[in-house]
């Protein structure tokens, strides 16, 4: 068997990995040692992210044609790539999160949604929230305004405020006309 017909299936694996990822992020990962490994493939296993080490030249074959090729230029050295299908942020972030306690792992660049972006790119990427906290705190905005309310009223209710004294204040001012 040759060795382009062994190389094909792993070729194959990657393109189809990439093929509906939201985000791939590239990885210098030289320097950690067998437990920071562990830990950050736990991390983004968690996260929903598939990371993975290939040879460069696979990863290569795979970005040609795609909009991940852009990133064909930086397969130099050991890399290992983070992909995932659902959430665009999840492997800047949590790579930039491992990256802090772990100073050897190396963000190269990524793509997400089609988008190139360098080292410092995919670095702001791992800022912006994840969709759900987006989401929680665009409910949270949401029912603030109606929770307020709710509780403004609530506190008329138990004084027996402006609503008691604007019924008592009715027959007051009928009366008044009366008495001239």
């Amino acid at each position: 068997m040759a060795k382009v017909e062994l190389k094909q299936p792993i070729v194959q694996e990657i393109s189809d990995q990439i093929k509906d990822a939201q985000c791939v992020v590239l990885v210098d990962y030289r320097g950690l040692t067998v437990e920071e490994d562990t830990q950050l493939r736990k991390q983004l296993r968690e996260a929903g992210v598939t990371y993975k080490v290939y040879k460069n030249t696979l990863m290569n074959f795979a970005f040609k044609g795609t909009e991940f090729e852009s990133m064909s230029s930086l397969l130099e050295g050991p890399n290992a790539i983070a992909i995932s299908k659902d959430d665009a942020t999840a492997p800047a972030r949590t790579l930039a999160k491992f990256a802090k306690t772990a100073p050897a792992l190396e963000l190269k660049a990524g793509v997400v949604e089609g988008t190139f972006y360098d080292e410092a790119g995919i670095k702001e990427i791992a800022n912006v929230p994840s969709r759900d906290e987006l989401l929680s705190k665009l409910l949270g905005s949401l029912q603030s305004p109606i929770t307020n309310l709710a509780r403004v009223l609530n506190q008329i209710a138990e004084q027996g405020g402006p609503a008691d004294a604007a019924v008592e204040a009715a027959p007051a001012a009928e009366e008044a006309p009366a008495a001239e």
